[in-house]
């Protein structure tokens, strides 16, 4: 299993932006298992549109890639322990809207003992399906109402009046609440087999329990 771990990492752990462009034109299909899957309809130009939002979105967070450590510097912190599939969520509060290059939120795969991490997703939410997708034929998930505590623990809960004053079980402090959302991920960091907005990553399940 480390040896796997290994191979996998070596493969699909990037640690720096890649500028060819015969690389990025193959970017996109990272996270497609097949060209009609989360592509359908779009032509040439959204094509390179996507290609375009993929370079910039690494460029700008590249040095976040294997360092977790310069996302929280620069005011990311933890929002939900490891969810299985997915990963570890870190938000930045003051982060707000959409802007391909800043993430409000940062999704992490725990690879190895101590601090090894690497980043896998970035993630923007939305209280309502944007009738206008930011990306090129994004999809989204769902998030339910939750309370969220300073430890990364999440309670769903339908309004802050019902959150506990602590997170139960570790005593964390209230971080804060929000209503139902819906999430749009941007697997840039990581092969996403099951499409590049997929909420569930079948990859990053070798780092469950990490």
């Amino acid at each position: 299993m480390k040896l796997q771990k290994k191979r996998v990492m070596r493969l699909a752990g990037v640690t720096a932006v890649v500028l060819s462009a015969g690389l990025w034109a193959l970017v996109p299909a990272w996270g497609q298992s097949s060209p009609a899957k989360g592509m359908a309809g779009m032509g040439g130009t959204g094509n390179v549109a996507l290609t375009k939002d993929i370079a910039a979105a690494r460029v700008a967070t590249a040095k976040y890639a294997t360092n977790l450590d310069a996302a929280k510097a620069d005011g990311y912190q933890i929002l939900t322990k490891e969810i299985p599939g997915m990963g570890f969520h870190f938000v930045n509060p003051n982060i707000s809207g959409f802007d391909v290059t800043k993430p409000p939120i940062l999704v992490y795969e725990h690879t190895g003992p101590g601090d090894q991490w690497q980043l896998g997703a970035l993630e923007w939410v939305f209280t309502s399906i944007p009738k206008n997708p930011p990306l090129p034929n994004a999809t989204f998930g769902f998030f339910p109402a939750a309370c969220h505590y300073v430890d990364g623990t999440f309670v769903p809960k339908p309004s802050q009046a019902d959150c506990p004053t602590t997170a139960p079980g570790s005593g964390a402090a209230f971080f804060f609440w929000h209503p139902k959302l819906y999430t749009m991920h941007f697997w840039v960091w990581y092969p996403n087999p099951a499409g590049l907005y997929s909420s569930m990553n079948p990859l990053v399940a070798l780092f469950n329990g990490g």
